[in-house]
């Protein structure tokens, strides 16, 4: 991860071989998941290959964009500068209706108000030019 240009001073994404296309999705506001070929397992993050039968013929289906808060924590500590503002922050882990599990930040709502279970939904934030986060609001 390293910060971007565009202003943006939190840590981003290096883009991978493996991941290329999600990102390129995302910057399109459309969240896909890798899906095998082979089998049809759906997962992520995106690996060259299934993780349920290895297979390498991937390719990308378009995801829902909603889930339910699998788990979550709020950081009160700044371990990483350039989110020293925004604290306290909140750090959730997402269960997709596809399966995958998926970790980003759950914003419009209080850190008081996560819960387990709480329906969401994809939101996408344009970082930079190259880059845009997943995050997800409540339903």
């Amino acid at each position: 991860m390293t910060g971007g240009g565009d202003g943006y001073l939190k840590p981003l994404p290096m883009v991978t071989h493996e991941d290329r296309e999600f990102w390129a999705a995302a910057r399109e506001h459309r969240f896909v998941l890798p899906q095998c070929q082979a089998c049809g397992h759906v997962w992520f993050p995106p690996y060259a290959s299934c993780p349920a039968c290895l297979s390498f013929d991937r390719g990308w289906t378009q995801a829902s964009g909603r889930g339910t808060v699998w788990g979550f924590t709020i950081m009160r500590q700044p371990y990483i500068p350039s989110f020293e503002p925004e604290l306290p922050y909140n750090v959730v882990l997402v269960e997709l209706e596809e399966g995958p599990m998926v970790y980003s930040n759950l914003i419009d709502i209080d850190n008081d108000a996560i819960a387990c279970g709480l329906p969401v939904e994809a939101v996408f934030e344009d970082a930079t030019d190259e880059i845009t986060l997943i995050k997800f609001r409540p339903v």
